[in-house]
């Protein structure tokens, strides 16, 4: 959707990403030309923030609309390009952000808080750090805050985070050797239900389908469109296969293979059976006729002959044509030297 084409009337409203996965909508007041990846200064409460575009133009809608948020709502503004010392400001602050966790872990300690501290954000301009924190009950917390505005002398602002964002922050490597997606290329967080699981016919273990945050996995979501599409094909699962052996029952469904297994049991797995979805959907129409069929998988009965172009090279050849059969060769007569020269003198 990139290439959409501008109305007449652009849309002044730019989203603004910042540390990981925060963003947030800005007005365009001064009509700069801003495309993605700009950097640039933008109001806060107090001071300025520094943060990078993300999308700009008519996506910018579908992004509002996506988040519930109405385009005549108040937003801030957009102040400038970042200059150079802004961009140094802002480095500066970031170099900070580490020890500044590592300093506000020790101090909550100290205060017996039971939390966790996952990350800090600095603002750009310095003044004011968002302090990332996980727990799992209700924190008093306006004790924290007064130490740690006395030690970084910064305005300080808590906000709470689940333990997949946490994740998000901190990194790591998955169960498929890879950097973790939320911590790599991910930039919002889906829900993630058991629903996407059962639709792909994964095994409902919490040990598999839970990653390091806990909770399941985003990848869950990656196929699950591709399995809705391909499923859609493919008949009920609830109906019931009437054969002269019995009544098969749907157990499960391989989708890449086109094939449905049933069961002759309706509450355990009792002669698995894997039928075609072509041959599914016969023995459904044949049924609905009222005929039942004698077998569920049509049996090929095998030709007389080996088969039409098929022409059997072993039976041509001979077993023992690799063996050795050289012929022991004969030996030579030696004559003596004295035979040799009556020989000689006999030709004329």
């Amino acid at each position: 959707m990139d290439d959409m084409p501008n109305s007449l009337y652009p849309l002044d409203i730019i989203e603004i990403r910042f540390k990981n996965t925060r963003k947030g909508f800005y007005k365009n007041v001064n009509g700069i030309k801003l495309e993605e990846g700009d950097i640039v200064a933008v109001e806060a409460s107090p001071g300025h923030d520094i943060g990078t575009v993300s999308l700009s133009g008519q996506l910018v809608l579908q992004q509002l609309k996506k988040n519930s948020v109405l385009p005549t709502s108040e937003f801030k503004k957009v102040y400038r390009k970042a200059k150079p010392a802004d961009i140094e400001k802002w480095q500066n602050a970031i170099e900070q952000e580490h020890k500044t966790m590592i300093k506000a872990r020790a101090i909550a300690t100290e205060l017996n808080l039971n939390m966790k501290i996952g990350d800090v954000e600095y603002q750009g301009d310095g003044n004011k750090a968002i302090f990332y924190y996980i727990a799992e009950e209700r924190v008093d917390f306006r004790e924290l805050i007064k130490v740690l505005a006395d030690e970084f002398k910064i305005r300080v602002e808590m906000k709470q985070i689940g333990a997949r964002q946490e994740a998000g922050r901190i990194g790591g490597i998955g169960s498929c050797g890879r950097e973790l997606c939320c911590s790599t290329w991910m930039t919002n967080f889906v829900s993630v239900t058991t629903i996407a699981a059962k639709h792909q016919e994964l095994s409902l273990n919490p040990q598999k389908l839970a990653g390091q945050c806990s909770k399941l996995k985003c990848c869950l979501n990656y196929e699950y469109d591709s399995y809705i599409d391909a499923r859609n094909e493919f008949p009920s699962t609830s109906i019931v296969l009437e054969g002269r052996n019995g009544r098969a029952f749907h157990l499960k469904t391989d989708v890449y293979k086109r094939q449905m297994w049933y069961s002759f049991s309706e509450h355990a797995a009792v002669n698995l059976t894997p039928i075609p979805v072509e041959r599914v959907r016969e023995i459904i129409r044949l049924n609905k006729k009222g005929v039942v069929v004698d077998e569920f998988i049509e049996k090929q009965i095998p030709s007389d002959g080996i088969g039409e172009g098929f022409s059997d090279i072993l039976s041509k050849e001979s077993l023992n044509k690799f063996d050795n059969k050289r012929k022991p060769r004969k030996k030579r007569r030696k004559f003596s030297n004295r035979k040799q020269n009556e020989n000689r003198k006999k030709k004329p």
